[in-house]
């Protein structure tokens, strides 16, 4: 089980991805190109040391652990795991939000109420990452 991985959310226009360390918690998150999925990924994994992939199970998920799988980082291929996303953006949601709580007279509506301004793909990638850690222990 690797304590470092590069977990993707992917999507069939966009892709949420994040480096996450399971000592030092999120290290990277971004919302990046569904085309440029395999050469951040392959920067990151190299960058960060990361051996494996974590991967959404729905939407496009299948394409992307096929594409990622050709995936050779200093030498050696990388691990690649799918994780179940249901309802992993219904909890990136609330995460946005705890992070960024709404301001001005947006405080005042419920924000289950409300949509994120910005995609939460990388929020999602970071519960997928928590969802592969919480299942290896």
């Amino acid at each position: 089980m690797a304590d470092m991985v590069i977990a993707v959310d992917p999507g069939r226009d966009k892709c949420g991805i994040a480096a996450v360390s399971r000592d030092r918690g999120v290290l990277y998150k971004a919302v990046v190109p569904t085309a440029a999925l395999a050469g951040k990924v392959a920067k990151l994994a190299h960058d960060y040391g990361a051996a494996a992939v974590v991967v959404g199970d729905r939407t496009t998920g299948s394409a992307a652990v096929k594409e990622l799988s050709a995936l050779i980082i200093d030498g050696r291929p990388l691990m690649i795991a799918t994780v179940d996303e249901h309802r992993s953006t219904d909890e990136a949601r609330r995460r946005y939000w705890q992070e960024n709580p709404p301001r001005g007279l947006r405080r005042l509506i419920p924000t289950t109420m409300q949509v994120p301004p910005a995609p939460v793909d990388d929020y999602v990638a970071v519960i997928l990452a928590e969802r592969y850690f919480a299942s290896s222990r």
